[in-house]
């Protein structure tokens, strides 16, 4: 039998177990998306950003959109099999 744990909080290795769907891990990349292309307008917005941080955040986003493009053209049916 699998008892909440005594301190309220949830152990590591059960939210390990969780079965992720691919519409669920869609929704937390395109999440991710979203919250960089935030992060890079706010840093445009500064006269003197930091060129570094932002080309890495725009490497990370345009990562997490391929990741996005991949994940949907696997949930997609291949209409010619």
């Amino acid at each position: 039998m699998n008892e909440p744990p005594e301190n309220g909080v949830a152990d590591d290795t059960e939210a390990a177990n969780e079965l992720v769907t691919p519409g669920m891990r869609l929704l937390n990349l395109q999440t991710k998306h979203r919250a960089l292309d935030v992060q890079i307008e706010e840093l445009h917005g500064f006269p003197y950003q930091n060129q570094i941080l932002l080309q890495r955040l725009k490497k990370e986003k345009l990562r997490l959109k391929d990741a996005i493009t991949r994940l949907k053209d696997d949930m997609i049916p291949d209409l010619n099999a």
